[in-house]
């Protein structure tokens, strides 16, 4: 009797075991059941947050953007049937370094999101003003009081402790690349500018020092995305009018000086100034959340495509910075003014730091890449990111792809008198190589 009392009670477990395989998903209601809604409302906070405190220059806001993107992604991955996690894929991301869900058990996706954000964007934003910072809690808040209707007490508090110890895990892995407050050392004293014919030389009596100079040594998500990326040189320096350096001055100097209105339009479009706006990695997320409150997708394609975009766009600062400060090369204002005419002006400002590559090539490049991977070739979309500014025109712009997007806002670099062709064209190149690579992830 003993004997058939346990084949039975096997046999029970079995066939329990076999309907929760056929009926029920671990974890309980995947992630795709939930809306992106709360993920949104955070991108636009780091948006904001990224504008107004102080420090947050292009390659710091990218490093927050990659490194929330990943947090969000590792947070609700496992409410993602067929998607893995990215330990052992990502330098230094270790297998058994994100805290996993008990998928015996229920989880509320958007609370476990809510949550990891929550300690994330908190950690990165410390020296943010105190209404800001309470508008990380309010949000917070906000959403976990909303959840709580949607979800037994006990599911939300187990989503949010699971979120929580998520987010202190990519903490300390971002941490561990050692520039954790890099926003309070954007211009290091330490660094001595070389000099030399061609060589970069300070464009402003305010920055002496160039932005972020050891920024190439900075740990990238992919090596590749540094180690083999390294562009072939520019143009030889020569002060010669026949030279191809001349040249290429010589076009940014005629560009400049004839300008058309809606040349003059593009260039204030895509300037992106840090302090006015949220950066140019900022404008690359804008578009993208865009994209995805038009698509209305839920919670696990925003987790997939602000991990992919994330990581591309803090790999491009690095990479381009890495090209930046190995060839030093000086700016075309800076040249134009010893050779070509001491008197020219340009309508925006150049930024504290060397010509080649163009960062806003690499970065709007490997963006352009993410999103025609994720979205296709053909996708048509209107960028509205400034329709709200009153400083300069920012009627929203409509392209028919992402390439023509990356184009645009590369070539407005010429326009604006900051960069020559070379770094442009160079740069749109060097990030459609850094969106390969990280395309080369395995997800699903």
């Amino acid at each position: 009797m003993k004997t058939i009392h346990i084949v039975v009670t096997l046999l029970i477990v079995l066939v329990l075991h076999s309907c929760r395989k056929d009926n029920d998903q671990p974890f309980g209601p995947g992630t795709a059941t939930h809306s992106s809604e709360v993920v949104l409302s955070w991108i636009g906070l780091t948006l904001k947050l990224i504008k107004e405190t102080p420090g947050f220059s292009p390659p710091v806001a990218a490093r927050v953007y990659g490194y929330s993107g990943l947090a969000l992604y590792e947070s609700v991955r496992q409410g993602m049937p067929g998607y893995r996690s990215l330990e052992g894929q990502l330098t230094g991301f270790n297998e058994g370094t994100v805290p996993l869900a008990d998928s015996r058990l229920n989880y509320h996706w958007g609370a476990v999101a809510n949550a990891t954000l929550g300690v994330f964007i908190r950690s990165c934003f410390k020296t943010a003003t105190p209404e800001n910072q309470a508008l990380i809690d309010d949000l917070e808040s906000q959403y976990q009081n909303q959840f709580m209707s949607e979800a037994t007490e006990q599911v939300i508090t187990r989503s949010v402790a699971n979120g929580q110890a998520v987010g202190q895990a990519i903490l300390a892995y971002a941490e561990s690349d050692g520039h954790s407050e890099c926003y309070k050392t954007n211009f290091p004293s330490s660094y001595i500018v070389p000099a030399g014919p061609g060589l970069w030389e300070p464009t402003s009596p305010a920055n002496p020092i160039p932005l972020q100079p050891y920024w190439g040594n900075v740990r990238p998500f992919m090596e590749a995305n540094v180690a083999d990326l390294l562009p072939a040189p520019p143009p030889a320096y020569s002060t010669d009018p026949a030279s191809a350096f001349y040249q290429e001055a010589m076009e940014v100097y005629s560009a400049v000086n004839n300008l058309t209105n809606e040349q003059k339009v593009i260039a204030e479009f895509w300037s992106d100034d840090p302090g006015k706006t949220a950066t140019p990695p900022g404008h690359s997320y804008s578009i993208m959340k865009q994209i995805l409150e038009d698509e209305n997708a839920d919670l696990a394609r925003t987790a997939e495509v602000y991990s992919k975009l994330g990581m591309a766009v803090h790999d491009a600062f690095i990479s381009c910075w890495n090209a930046k400060y190995h060839y030093n090369l000086i700016r075309p204002i800076s040249y134009i003014h010893q050779h070509i005419d001491p008197s020219w002006s340009i309508p925006l400002s150049t930024p504290p730091f060397p010509e080649y590559t163009s960062g806003h090539s690499v970065q709007s490049g490997a963006t352009a890449k993410v999103l025609t991977d994720l979205f296709g070739t053909t996708y048509s979309f209107v960028d509205r990111t400034h329709a709200d500014r009153t400083d300069i025109d920012g009627t929203p712009r409509a392209f028919p792809n992402f390439y023509t997007f990356a184009e645009e806002a590369a070539i407005s670099r010429l326009y604006g008198g900051i960069h020559f062709r070379s770094a442009i064209d160079v740069g749109v190149v060097q990030g459609i190589r850094i969106g390969t690579n990280i395309g080369s992830l395995e997800f699903p």
